[in-house]
C-alpha cells in the first residue's frame, strides 16, 4: 500500500503544480483576444499596448504550463499501469483528441500569433488569438471528458475484465462534463481577471505611465471577474446538487455529516473525531444543506455511516469513506475564497461604475494580494474533487489500490517524487520571477514609461 500512497502523492504534486498555470492560460487567452479585437475595431493604440503587455505574460505562463503538463500523461503508464490497462480504451480516446486536435490547434496558431505581427493583417492576426483561446478551451474540454469518466462512468461495457467504449457520444455528453467544464472555464475567467486586477492595481498605485492602459485594463478585468465569479457560484451550486445524487459520500465527507438528516443542516465549523465518526464540536445551520441540495427546506442528505453500510452491501466489505478532514476543509477553503473574490470583484465593479477605483488606495492595496485567491480556490477545488472520490479511481468500477503499477518500487517513487518536486518548484520560481519582472518589476515599468501615455 505504501507504493499506492506514494504514487498518489506524486500525481497530486505534479497535477497541482500544473494546474497553477492552466486556468490563467485559458482565461488570459480570451482577454488578449478581446483586447486585440478592440484595437482592430477602434485603432486605439492603448488597446495595442494592452495586447502586447498582457500577451507577453500569457506567453510566459503558457510556456511553463506546457512544460509542467508533459509529465502528466506519462504517469498513467508508469505509475498507474493497471488503471491504464483497465480503462485505457475509454480514457485514451479523449486524451488523444486533446493532443492531436485541441493542443495542436492552440500551439500552431500561437506560433502564428507570435511571429505574425508584421506579416498578417490586423484582423487576421487577431483571429489567430481567438483560435488560440478556442484551442485552449477545447483542450480543457477533452481532458475534463476523460476525467469525468472517472467520476461518473458512462458509455462503456465490461469485456474481459476491462472497460471498453461502446458509446462515444455518451462519453462526450456525460452529465458530469456538462457541469465540470463550465465550472473550470468560469474559474479560469476569474483567475485571469484577478491576475489583471492585481497587476493593474500595482501600477495604478505607482502611477506608472501609460496610466490610461492600466485604468482600461482594470475596467476590463473588473467586468470579466464579476462575470466569472457569478458563473463559478451558479455552476458550483449545480455541481453540488449533482454530487448529492451521484457521489453522495463525497458530499457527506465535505460536510462531515456522519448521520443521515432530513432536513439536513449545513456545517459552518466542525471539529470531528474521524476514527469514531462523531463531532467533537460543531456549529450547524438547520435545514440549510437540504435547501442547497434540493432547493427546498426538506430532503434527506445521507450521512457517512448509512452510506458506508449501503456501499458494503453493493460492493462488498471495505472502507468507502474518503479522508473527511481533507474533504471538509478543502471545501471550505474553496467556497471561502470564492465568496471573498465575489465581494472584491463587486467592489472593483462599483469603483469602475463610480469612476473612483484609481483613487481608492485601500481597494487597490487589497486587490494585489487577492491574486492568490483564485489559485487557492482552484487547487482546493481539485483536491476536493479527487480526494472525495476515494477509495475509487473510477467510481464504482475500480479501486485506487488496484490501479497502481505492480512493478514500480518504493525507491523509484521516492526518487521521482523528490525529483519532480524540486524541478517543478524551480519552474514555478522561474515563472513567478518572469511574470513579476515583465509585469510589475523595474524593467517592465521602464519599458512602459518609455512607451508614452
Amino acid at each position: 500500500m505504501i507504493e499506492v500512497l506514494l504514487a498518489r502523492w506524486q500525481f497530486t504534486i505534479t497535477s497541482v503544480y500544473h494546474f497553477f498555470f492552466v486556468p490563467l492560460t485559458i482565461g488570459l487567452a480570451w482577454l488578449v483576444a478581446i483586447m486585440e479585437t478592440a484595437y482592430v475595431r477602434t485603432g486605439d493604440p492603448i488597446y495595442l499596448r494592452m495586447t502586447r503587455f498582457w500577451g507577453k505574460l500569457f506567453l510566459i505562463n503558457f510556456a511553463v504550463g506546457v512544460v509542467t503538463g508533459i509529465v502528466m500523461e506519462f504517469q498513467f503508464g508508469m505509475n498507474w499501469s493497471e488503471y491504464s490497462r483497465f480503462v485505457g480504451d475509454v480514457f485514451g480516446a479523449p486524451l488523444a483528441i486533446e493532443a492531436l486536435l485541441a493542443f495542436f490547434l492552440e500551439s500552431t496558431f500561437l506560433g502564428i500569433w507570435i511571429f505574425g505581427w508584421d506579416r498578417l493583417s490586423k484582423g487576421l492576426h487577431a483571429a489567430t488569438m481567438w483560435l488560440v483561446a478556442f484551442g485552449s478551451t477545447m483542450s480543457a474540454l477533452w481532458i475534463l471528458i476523460a476525467n469525468s469518466f472517472m467520476h461518473e462512468p458512462v458509455g462503456y461495457a465490461l469485456e474481459g475484465g476491462r472497460a471498453v467504449m461502446v458509446d462515444f457520444w455518451a462519453l462526450v455528453s456525460n452529465p458530469h462534463v456538462r457541469l465540470q467544464f463550465p465550472h473550470v472555464i468560469a474559474g479560469a475567467v476569474t483567475t485571469a481577471a484577478f491576475f489583471m486586477l492585481a497587476i493593474s492595481a500595482v501600477h495604478l498605485r505607482r502611477q506608472t505611465e501609460p496610466r490610461a492602459m492600466f485604468r482600461r485594463s482594470f475596467v476590463l478585468a473588473a467586468i470579466y471577474g464579476t462575470i466569472g465569479v457569478a458563473l463559478v457560484g451558479l455552476v458550483g451550486h449545480s455541481q453540488a446538487q449533482h454530487m448529492v445524487q451521484v457521489q453522495p459520500m463525497k458530499m457527506a465527507a465535505a460536510e462531515a455529516l456522519w448521520e443521515s438528516e432530513d432536513p439536513a443542516s449545513l456545517s459552518l465549523f466542525t471539529i470531528g473525531n474521524e476514527p469514531e465518526q462523531r463531532d467533537v464540536f460543531a456549529i450547524r445551520i438547520p435545514t440549510l444543506l437540504s435547501l442547497l441540495a434540493y432547493n427546498r427546506l426538506e430532503g434527506e442528505v445521507r450521512g457517512i455511516k448509512d452510506l458506508q453500510l449501503e456501499f458494503e452491501q453493493t460492493y462488498g466489505p471495505g472502507n468507502y469513506v474518503p479522508p473527511v478532514a481533507i474533504s471538509y476543509w478543502t471545501f471550505r477553503l474553496m467556497v471561502g475564497a470564492g465568496l471573498l473574490m465575489g465581494l472584491l470583484a463587486l467592489l472593483a465593479l462599483i469603483g469602475v461604475v463610480r469612476e473612483r477605483f484609481d483613487r481608492s488606495p485601500r481597494l487597490l492595496a487589497v486587490l494585489i494580494p487577492a491574486v492568490l485567491l483564485p489559485y487557492l480556490a482552484n487547487s482546493t477545488g481539485w483536491i476536493l474533487t479527487e480526494v472525495g472520490r476515494q477509495p475509487w479511481i473510477v467510481y464504482g468500477l475500480q479501486f485506487t489500490a488496484n490501479a497502481a503499477s505492480p512493478t514500480v518500487t518504493t525507491g523509484m517513487l521516492i526518487t521521482s517524487i523528490v525529483t519532480f518536486t524540486l524541478l517543478y518548484s524551480v519552474l514555478i520560481g522561474v515563472a513567478v520571477y518572469l511574470l513579476w519582472r515583465n509585469s510589475v518589476g523595474a524593467p517592465a515599468a521602464a519599458s512602459l514609461a518609455s512607451a508614452g501615455a
